[in-house]
């Protein structure tokens, strides 16, 4: 048996433009109805998504008959959780909050076996090499790895280009709420300042030969992202597609009626 291919992975390598959707619901049902929207990924929150082991893995087993590439984000970026995940099988993870080139190479470590890193060894116990059957899965593993790096303080942000530099990162994700909030901007994540600064930072991670993305659901931004070299973009989340196509069926019979809270029974 093979190791899985990473396509996300070499898709970003082969300079591919991949459209993504957030995934927050944490509910297998859903995910495999997104996973057969023709998305080229899908991001699994487990930061603030309710989102453990047991979902997460579920949703990768809903989500793989398609084409649609899992991504999973952790809440943080601790190599024991990261141990944990890789041996579900997931092998593209996008880690939070990180600030400074020091974090990236410990994460770097984390998604890869001695000797260049120091993710434990015993896959035979796990999903991740099906449960033995996949020859050297611990020799080939390393490579089908795909790290992508959350930027989204001020100090990570000053520290784009060290973080840059670490060999082993694949991509840079530019968490846009978070950037705005530590900048004084709490909930103005598409304030011109700040797409100008993502911009900005697109074109740095392009230049270094990596990859970046950001989530963002106004189209117009999408294209500009885009064209400052974005390669991976979530333009949407699962629970607010929800959300605004339930309150808009509502308003379509009841249009003068208002959304009532659940206190409100």
């Amino acid at each position: 048996m093979d190791i899985p291919f990473n396509r996300f992975k070499a898709d970003l390598l082969n300079d591919q433009m991949l459209l993504g959707l957030w995934l927050g619901l944490g509910e297998t049902f859903s995910a495999e109805i997104c996973a057969g929207a023709g998305f080229d990924w899908l991001l699994i929150d487990g930061e603030h998504g309710p989102n453990d082991l047991r979902s997460i893995l579920a949703q990768l087993q809903a989500i793989e008959p398609y084409p649609s590439q899992a991504i999973v984000r952790p809440p943080q970026g601790d190599h024991v959780l990261i141990k944990q995940l890789l041996e579900t099988g997931i092998q593209t993870l996008l880690i939070p909050m990180v600030e400074t080139a020091e974090q990236a190479v410990g994460l770097v470590q984390a998604m890869r076996y001695p000797p260049a890193g120091i993710r434990g060894v015993g896959a035979a116990l796990a999903r991740a090499s099906r449960w033995g059957r996949i020859q050297d899965y611990s020799a080939q593993a390393n490579d089908q790895m795909c790290l992508l790096l959350q930027v989204e303080t001020k100090q990570g942000y000053d520290n784009l280009e060290t973080i840059l530099a670490v060999d082993g990162v694949d991509g840079i994700f530019f968490g846009a709420a978070d950037l705005a909030a530590s900048y004084g901007l709490l909930g103005q994540s598409n304030h011109p300042s700040i797409v100008e600064a993502i911009e900005a930072g697109l074109r740095k991670v392009r230049a270094a030969g990596k990859s970046g993305g950001v989530l963002c659901g106004d189209k117009a931004i999408v294209h500009r992202y885009f064209a400052a070299g974005a390669r991976f973009i979530a333009v949407g989340v699962d629970a607010l597609l929800l959300a605004a196509a339930t309150s808009e069926l509502r308003r379509e019979y009841k249009p003068g009626a208002e959304e009532k809270s659940v206190t409100g029974y």
